[in-house]
């Protein structure tokens, strides 16, 4: 069962999406990592090729994400260090990612779950690794999809993810809220459950009940005879 993010007011809210006011954006920082949310930070192929930063920074796991024609450089660099999960995802507007999301999800889920700091990435970090983080980051909180790209472009101010990626995110903000309404309700899930069976065994009831009237017919035609 989906487990339900945790309630907060609109005022922890609005700050949490607002992100630490004292950050001066600069050009360099494009080609650094951000930490989004504790222990889940998103960047470029840039900052996963540094294992002193990666160790400084407390990096357990990591998410590659490429283009398949990429392979050659963006790749798992240090497999003895880190945890890897590598999607290759084409950076195109046509690309399904909502169908990618939940495997990457349960990949961050477990990591953070078990103390560990998970870097998400791409070749730029630009518009589809991004893509990924926003999905997670609305569905953890319980965001719009609106908010959670703001709350991450608050932090990583470069990103901009792709028309395509845009739409996605908006339909998957559709497709999370509508299971997180049935996990709230699992007595709504076993009343349907138990009215299925009810339908399902009336009808075979029916279906006994037209077969038993037709032995009595069938046996009087026969007496008849």
């Amino acid at each position: 069962m989906a487990t339900l993010p945790p309630q907060m007011t609109d005022e922890q809210i609005r700050d949490m999406i607002q992100g630490p006011g004292d950050v001066e954006w600069s050009y360099e920082m494009r080609r650094q990592c951000q930490e989004i949310l504790p222990g889940l930070l998103l960047g470029p192929l840039q900052a996963s090729k540094s294992l002193p930063i990666l160790q400084e920074l407390g990096v357990t796991h990591i998410v590659c994400i490429r283009d398949a024609k990429e392979a050659f450089s963006v790749r798992p660099r240090f497999p003895e260090h880190f945890r890897y999960m590598v999607l290759d995802v084409q950076d195109s507007e046509e690309q399904n990612l909502i169908r990618l999301f939940p495997q990457a999800k349960q990949f961050i889920d477990e990591a953070v779950a078990a103390g560990g700091r998970v870097l998400v990435h791409c070749n730029g970090g630009i518009s589809l690794s991004p893509a990924f983080v926003v999905m997670y980051v609305m569905q953890h909180h319980n965001l719009s999809w609106e908010d959670a790209l703001h709350l991450v472009q608050n932090r990583r101010y470069c990103i901009s993810p792709n028309g395509g990626f845009l739409t996605q995110l908006k339909e998957y903000e559709s497709i999370y809220k509508a299971r997180n309404a049935v996990a709230s309700f699992p007595q709504y899930q076993a009343a349907a459950a138990r009215r299925k069976r009810a339908v399902e065994d009336d009808e075979d009831g029916d279906e006994r009940d037209e077969e038993r009237k037709r032995a009595f017919v069938d046996q009087d035609d026969a007496m008849q005879t």
